[in-house]
């Protein structure tokens, strides 16, 4: 269910796309005795873990950078019905719609806290509801991964799933309401949204790497595969937590350094390796990770057709500013307004290069990112005068950053089968 799903690949064939949805939304418990049980079979498959067999209520990741993470031995998600969830949205009326990807629509709903029953517009918890759309080209598998994942992993950097509903060919699932949108918005929708300052991007950074580190350290690791910036969703304090694990993936295990299987994920965020062979590392999240680093640092999407030629790609373009300090001004967010460290900016610059590096094994882990991040975090200082005026002098020069180009929706593709889709706009 991520914003682009790729099918089977070689590494002699070429790629080809298609839309898939942009995390829970994109602006991107226990039952009653009105849940529905008549689906429980078809899930049943949630109780036998196929995470590691040691693995409990209790555990989960040991490491100090997630203390509040575990994997639950069993999913507790409520069985929503159909009609539950009709009535919890307004009859899935326009006017509750959050956002819209190719897995289909998300509604906001009402729910009471306790029971989870659905209430009157604009009283008790407020969820948001992605229902599948019949013609999408995502369906039953992603859906089953979201509900298996989320369903067992709890972090304060994960969003949580509360229920899902299974009838007939209506598939839908719950989620806790993220007030903030996804990160993507903040980053792209200029004129909707206030610039996020520099603080923000780097607390967002961290929470969702974060994130990152507790499925990576799990019993069994989990590979998130579709780490991007529409996947990361915002509370009302700016707390990053991963969505969407239609993708995701359990780790290697005993000597294998990698797991083998079809090239999914979005361009312009998946790790090279991956894409040309199908091999997905733990190591691959981290190049997703470099990536959205960078969209955070320049406020420039990974991948954007409106920017000249040899700017289309954003790492492509960047890489070489990344490892220059004094041609980093070229790539900073103008709207920062030149309001960061100095140093922290060099110093998030070498850390997204280094995520981005070719060879899996010569990008850090994510715990390693963790730590730099807190680094970053605690540099305070004055506005970096110095990189402002660069940025001031490039400009006089007749130098255009491909900051001052408008910004444009991403374009996704699915590989696989030897033919290339056209590019799909994506809400």
């Amino acid at each position: 269910m991520g914003n682009c799903c790729w099918g089977a690949s070689s590494p002699k064939s070429p790629v080809h796309i298609t839309p898939s949805s942009p995390g829970p939304y994109n602006t991107s418990k226990t039952s009653s005795n009105s849940t529905s049980t008549t689906n429980t079979s078809k899930l049943s498959y949630l109780s036998t873990s196929t995470f590691n067999p040691s693995t409990g209520s209790g555990s989960g990741s040991d490491d100090p950078l997630c203390p509040e993470g575990r994997i639950l031995e069993n999913p507790n998600l409520r069985i929503f019905t159909f009609t539950e969830l009709r009535s919890a949205t307004k009859n899935f009326k326009p006017d509750t719609v959050l956002g819209e990807g190719g897995f289909g629509r998300v509604f906001k709903g009402w729910v009471d806290e306790k029971t989870l029953n659905p209430t009157r517009s604009g009283s008790g918890l407020v969820i948001a509801v992605k229902k599948l759309n019949p013609e999408s080209l995502q369906g039953l598998e992603e859906w089953q991964s979201e509900v298996h994942f989320l369903g067992r992993l709890s972090h304060p950097n994960l969003v949580k799933l509360l229920g899902y509903c299974w009838e007939d060919k209506d598939l839908l699932l719950v989620y806790e309401f993220m007030p903030r949108g996804s990160l993507e918005n903040h980053l792209f929708r200029r004129g909707t949204y206030e610039p996020l300052s520099w603080d923000l991007r780097i607390k967002i950074a961290t929470g969702a790497a974060r994130g990152l580190v507790f499925l990576h350290t799990s019993d069994r690791q989990v590979i998130y595969r579709d780490f991007k910036a529409s996947n990361i969703l915002l509370d009302s304090n700016y707390n990053a937590k991963l969505s969407d694990f239609g993708l995701a993936k359990l780790g290697p295990t005993g000597s294998n350094s990698h797991v083998t299987t079809r090239v999914m994920g979005t361009y312009g965020y998946a790790a090279p390796e991956y894409v040309a062979t199908g091999h997905l590392y733990v190591k691959s999240d981290v190049y997703g990770f470099g990536v959205v680093l960078l969209e955070m640092l320049s406020g420039q999407r990974a991948l954007d057709p409106n920017r000249p030629s040899d700017q289309l790609s954003l790492v492509d373009w960047a890489k070489p500013l990344l490892s220059d300090r004094r041609r980093l001004a070229r790539l900073m967010d103008p709207r920062l307004e030149g309001k960061y460290p100095s140093k922290a900016a060099v110093e998030a610059a070498n850390l997204s290069l280094n995520c981005l590096a070719s060879e899996p094994k010569n990008r850090p882990s994510m715990k390693e990112v963790v730590e730099k991040l807190e680094q970053i975090e605690a540099m305070k200082g004055a506005r970096s005068r110095d990189i402002k005026q660069a940025a001031t002098r490039d400009r006089g020069r007749g130098k255009v950053s491909p900051n001052r180009q408008s910004p444009h929706n991403p374009r996704h593709y699915k590989a696989g089968s030897g033919v290339r889709a056209g590019w799909t706009n994506h809400r």
